[in-house]
């Protein structure tokens, strides 16, 4: 009877234990488990969603008029200036693997947040400073009818150090913060599991929430040269962010960092060379492969195994030489685990997808620089109010809330029904295909506009097309709803299905797509002028683009889109979904039992 009444004992104590704790592993943040009425969930999610909204404010009231500036302020052509906004961007994106890498390896998701944005925090602080001081010379230029002087040298480099602090702190920010937030649901709970799913939404949603109030009103007034307010509102708005950041560290779940996945990469990679070198046999038979018990590896679940990449496998068969005499440790270099070889396997799977995303990034990108210098090439008119051409992104910030909330509301319950299941919808890789074609369709539009601004365009080129700027209202409202599909598809899919340790590298894979984007986008405008100002003609892209041929740049965007959207059929198709072991209890049972013996 005592023995029955301590394993009555022990269950109760484990089902009551599950119930109060998170089950997917998260810590408070004294690296106790985490309670789950007491931590995470919506109250700490809304902290990170303002606090993203309000980045997004500071960065895009930098980014959003960066082509304006470097035009008006800093004395570049409009080619070169779309080009060093693409650089500027692209370098944006790429610091988001450096933050990526600290985060999953050694500084955990939040350590990271928040370096990244006091950096973030000191380039705006110094662009503030140094336009206020020195670059708008002389006082009052900067508008679109007075240009300023030539700077010093050491004027220059202080503006681009302070551009490019905040590039390194944003990047570094934001793969981050998108997975910390979702780091506040426990997916193995089935109500939260839900929460985190509409939490990618809601994020992306934020972001472009955030960069509404950057597009119109900071947008307006940098437009008309008061950079100095435009700049200090978003060192502002990125310092409240932060603030607000802080005060969520009650709140915040986290999860411990699992080392340096390089190392854990190249264990494989050598593991399975050497066994190659000695001959050993490729494995079919599944049990003569090594897994420790419990989770896979220090940074979460195990993985199952999957079939392809079977070189790879050579690195977890059991030999006799893996293990030392006492049989208890094995050398990782010589042989590794199941989970670690999937992980490798799974970022080998996912990259060719990743690369028929970039194209779709360097569609994306042309808001920020051509359809800009498109829109400041229009009728800009309505009654007596000027509109910038910045705020014209509003069109896809307004098409962003709108698409979400029909494809939540309306597009995902119709295709569940269609599909005759309730839980079947579209899944990750649809939608980023859909994206993809609704990207071809936005070119098409941009294109075709600028058919007809140029139609409407002066003969002798001087001043801007009569054709109203509101006719570029639908190239932004596809571009919006692509992002819907394409973006938010990303966003889920990376974090989805990367490894427990790479969650934060996998939100950087989809700030690396713009990132290469943005290369290959200014990469693509250096080719084109080249070829087309052969023969003494203007090009193109030149700096009046009366003279020029930018809706053929749109249409070689379209062409290019669509045949990378039949290259991604093919690579989607293949692609196959990795699948996860569940949690395991056992430490946990291990833990309970040994304070009863106590």
């Amino acid at each position: 009877m005592a023995c029955i009444s301590i394993t009555k004992k022990i269950k109760d104590v484990e089902m009551e234990k599950k119930d109060v704790y998170t089950k997917d592993g998260a810590v408070d943040r004294y690296g106790q488990p985490a309670i789950r009425d007491k931590s995470g969930n919506w109250f700490a999610a809304a902290l990170i969603l303002v606090n993203q909204g309000l980045a997004t404010l500071a960065f895009f009231g930098v980014g959003v008029n960066l082509v304006l500036f470097l035009t008006r302020v800093m004395g570049q052509d409009n080619a070169s200036a779309a080009n060093d906004v693409s650089k500027w961007t692209g370098t944006v994106y790429l610091c988001s693997l450096l933050g990526a890498f600290l985060s999953d390896s050694y500084w955990g998701r939040f350590k990271t947040c928040a370096i990244f944005q006091i950096i973030f925090l000191l380039g705006l602080v110094s662009l503030s400073v140094s336009t206020y001081a020195f670059l708008l010379n002389p006082n009052g230029c900067g508008d679109e009818e007075t240009p300023c002087e030539k700077h010093s040298t050491f004027q220059v480099a202080f503006f681009y150090i302070s551009i490019y602090l905040v590039a390194l702190g944003n990047g570094g920010y934001q793969p981050n913060i998108a997975t910390f937030g979702a780091d506040q649901f426990d997916e193995d709970n089935p109500n939260e599991s839900l929460s985190k799913i509409a939490f990618f939404s809601y994020f992306y949603l934020a972001l472009n929430l955030g960069s509404l109030f950057s597009n119109t009103i900071i947008g307006y007034f940098e437009d008309k040269g008061i950079w100095v307010l435009g700049f200090w509102s978003s060192a502002g708005s990125a310092a409240l962010g932060l603030v607000l950041f802080l005060f969520g560290i009650p709140r915040y779940r986290h999860f411990k960092p699992g080392g340096n996945p390089l190392s854990r990469f190249s264990q494989v990679v050598v593991a399975a060379a050497r066994k190659w070198e000695r001959g050993d046999k490729l494995v079919v038979d599944e049990d003569d492969l090594f897994e420790i018990d419990g989770k896979g590896n220090s940074s979460g679940r195990k993985i199952q195994h999957t079939d392809g990449f079977r070189f790879l496998d050579r690195a977890a068969l059991v030999t006799p030489k893996d293990f030392s005499e006492n049989q208890e440790s094995h050398n990782p270099w010589r042989l590794c685990t199941i989970t670690q070889v999937e992980e490798v396997k799974c970022i080998i799977r996912l990259l060719p997808i990743w690369l028929c995303t970039i194209l779709y990034s360097v569609v994306f990108t042309q808001m920020a620089s051509l359809f800009v210098e498109q829109g400041a090439a229009m009728n800009r008119k309505i009654a007596d109010f000027d509109i910038p051409p910045a705020s014209m992104s509003s069109f896809d910030i307004l098409s962003v809330a709108a698409f979400i909330f029909i494809y939540r509301r309306v597009l995902d319950p119709l295709v569940r029904r269609l599909k005759g299941s309730k839980s079947k919808s579209l899944t990750e890789l649809e939608r980023m295909g859909v994206g993809l074609v609704i990207a071809v369709l936005a070119m098409i539009c941009a294109g075709t506009v600028e058919l007809f601004r140029l139609k409407y365009a002066d003969k002798d080129g001087k001043n801007p097309s009569s054709l109203s700027i509101l006719w570029q209202i639908p190239q932004f409202v596809l571009i919006g709803a692509s992002e819907v599909f394409m973006y938010v598809g990303q966003l889920e899919f990376f974090n989805g299905q990367t490894p427990d340790g790479l969650k934060s590298f996998g939100s950087a894979l989809c700030m690396t797509s713009i990132s290469f984007g943005n290369y290959v986008s200014s990469i693509l405008v250096t080719i084109v002028m080249k070829i087309s100002t052969r023969d003494d003609m203007p090009g193109w892209i030149p700096g009046n683009l009366n003279e020029g041929h930018l809706d053929r740049f749109y249409f070689l965007l379209a062409g290019l889109t669509l045949a990378d959207f039949v290259v991604y059929l093919f690579c989607a198709k293949w692609y196959k979904y990795v699948s996860f072991e569940g949690r395991n209890y056992e430490n946990e049972t291990d833990h309970v039992r040994a304070d009863l013996r106590v």
